[in-house]
């Protein structure tokens, strides 16, 4: 389970950046990672998304002014053993790959051009740290991007709204560095709590107001990345609709689709109408609209009793387990070592446990009456496997904690 030391704060950060460079940082903006609440897997399909914003933050430092470059010291990948530092002009901001956390930073200030707002010179020396575990499916990357804009924000004078840093940073993850993600994680960072997203511009968003319990998350330990699953699942989508415009279907329903994922009207689609079709088409791509359709119908459910006060702990959890059975049964992206977790957690005080994130590794999250109950349930998951575990509480989005 999660130490105190897990939980890291503002305030501890300026304390532990003064002992190691021997001078407090002139500014800390900070965003939460996110739990990927309900309906996984739906925001690159331009369906709306439930994201929560958690208690788990990144931060990013500005510690020294310097002109015309940038200078990066990840203490998180410092305490890990991996290379942790990065050094670019702001006239040379050429993305290396290879999965290069400085390429997060690199893209947010190229998708600012793209706004319109040129790299100013004053640059400066940057210290990143971290309690979001990194690719374990709670956005790590886009809590570094989101904290990385506002800090920018404030030092730059930008005056960028939270919903524009949310797309700024989408712009830096999913145009610049090429990854197929949608805006779930940015919008989430940056603006916090629990809401319902519309991803599709122009993206709205509601304030959604859950039911009392406790959170919980626990890192499975095995590593996936969205770039190996994302683009798979895009693809086996396109395939079935191809399959499904073959046939002849009522001009209707025609209308509604698309031979690309991110063009069909999803919302004004039935399971039901597409159902009969989809016992034709081969079984992985039908598996894959299936499940888009049955999550997007389950969680318009959920999300009308929310609003409507109608929703208990006990339905909210049943809704959970039943997206999580769409997950690992339709789309296919759990794994054995994660259903002897969940179903540890299951059997040992939670009542609704669901990936979190891409899927096939990472985090699975999940809901408990109480404290005690969650420490069961984190308990038996590390006692099968699971790399460590939360108790995680909702939080704010972006936010500039610290000037000097």
């Amino acid at each position: 389970m999660a130490q105190k030391s897990d939980y890291l704060s503002a305030p501890e950060l300026v304390r532990k950046i003064e002992h190691m460079f021997g001078t407090k940082p002139l500014a800390v903006a900070s965003a939460p990672g996110r739990m990927d609440f309900l309906n996984t897997h739906q925001d690159y399909k331009g369906l709306p998304v439930v994201p929560i914003a958690v208690n788990l933050r990144t931060y990013v430092a500005l510690l020294r002014r310097r002109s015309g470059s940038f200078k990066v010291h990840s203490l998180t990948l410092k305490e890990s053993g991996a290379e942790y530092t990065d050094e670019f002009e702001t006239t040379d901001l050429r993305i290396r790959g290879g999965g290069w956390f400085g390429d997060y930073l690199r893209s947010v200030i190229v998708s600012l051009q793209r706004r319109g707002i040129s790299p100013r010179n004053e640059c400066g020396e940057i210290i990143i740290d971290s309690s979001v575990p990194i690719a374990s499916g709670l956005a790590s990357s886009a809590a570094l991007e989101v904290a990385f804009c506002t800090l920018l924000n404030h030092y730059w004078g930008l005056q960028l709204s939270p919903p524009e840093i949310a797309e700024t940073c989408f712009v830096a993850e999913n145009s610049v560095m090429g990854i197929p993600c949608g805006r779930l994680d940015q919008y989430s960072a940056a603006i916090g709590g629990a809401i319902l997203l519309h991803p599709s511009p122009p993206v709205k968003y509601e304030s959604l107001p859950l039911v009392r319990c406790v959170f919980v998350a626990v890192d499975s330990g095995i590593r996936h990345s969205v770039k190996e699953i994302h683009p798979v699942r895009q693809r086996e989508i396109n395939m079935g609709l191809e399959q499904i415009l073959e046939k002849d279907i009522p001009p209707s329903l025609r209308a509604r689709l698309s031979k690309h994922y991110a063009s069909v009207a999803w919302d004004q689609i039935e399971y039901r109408e597409l159902e009969p079709i989809l016992r034709e088409v081969e079984e992985k791509p039908a598996k894959r609209i299936a499940y888009t359709l049955l999550a997007n119908e389950s969680t318009s459910r959920i999300v009308e009793a929310l609003r409507k006060g109608l929703a208990s702990l006990e339905l909210l959890a049943n809704v959970i387990n039943e997206q999580h059975e769409l997950l690992r049964d339709l789309y296919e992206v759990s794994t054995p070592e994660m259903e002897r977790m969940r179903e540890a957690m299951l059997t040992n005080g939670a009542l609704g446990v669901k990936i979190s994130g891409a899927g096939l590794g990472g985090c699975l999250i999940g809901v408990c009456r109480d404290e005690q109950d969650a420490r069961r349930a984190l308990e038996a998951a590390e006692a099968v496997g699971a790399a460590r575990g939360w108790t995680l509480s909702i939080d704010k989005g972006c936010s500039l904690d610290h000037v000097a």
